[in-house]
């Protein structure tokens, strides 16, 4: 069961996570953490016209973690708030009640990479790990938002 869950797709994008330079000047800064298993994420945001501009991140997580924080971080810039909030759900609802991972009708297809994601489903003590870059994100977005209001 383990071999599904650490499998060589998921190594690999562990091992290349991009977008791990900080930002300079954020609009927003979420430090999120697992307490389960320890994992850490810090994001910097920048948004413009309620766009993601400018991403950066630093992970400090379990394989799982930094295969997801992976994959969004290729995809993140240039969606918008509504579309991170529905990836967040979506992402939750994978995990928590079994439904599909994001497919080529979401966001283009930008996301559908988080199917390799898809057997953390069975190991609820990994899901928070998974959800890591989500969630921060949506924080930050909620920050931005409320400054703007």
């Amino acid at each position: 069961m383990l071999n599904a869950l650490y499998n060589e797709k998921i190594l690999d994008f562990a091992a290349h996570i991009g977008q791990t330079e900080r930002l300079s000047a954020p609009d927003a800064t979420v430090t999120h953490h697992s307490p389960l298993c320890g994992s850490r994420i810090t994001v910097d945001i920048k948004m413009e016209g309620g766009r993601v501009v400018g991403y950066g991140q630093l992970v400090k997580a379990c394989a799982l973690g930094q295969a997801a924080a992976s994959i969004f971080g290729r995809h993140v810039v240039g969606q918008d708030a509504a579309t991170l909030r529905d990836l967040l759900a979506r992402m939750r609802a994978m995990l928590k009640e079994g439904a599909p991972p994001p497919g080529p009708d979401f966001a283009g297809g930008a996301f559908t990479d988080l199917e390799v994601l898809s057997p953390v489903r069975d190991h609820k003590a990994r899901h928070n790990a998974v959800l890591l870059p989500f969630e921060a994100t949506v924080k930050a977005i909620d920050q931005i938002e409320a400054k703007q209001s």
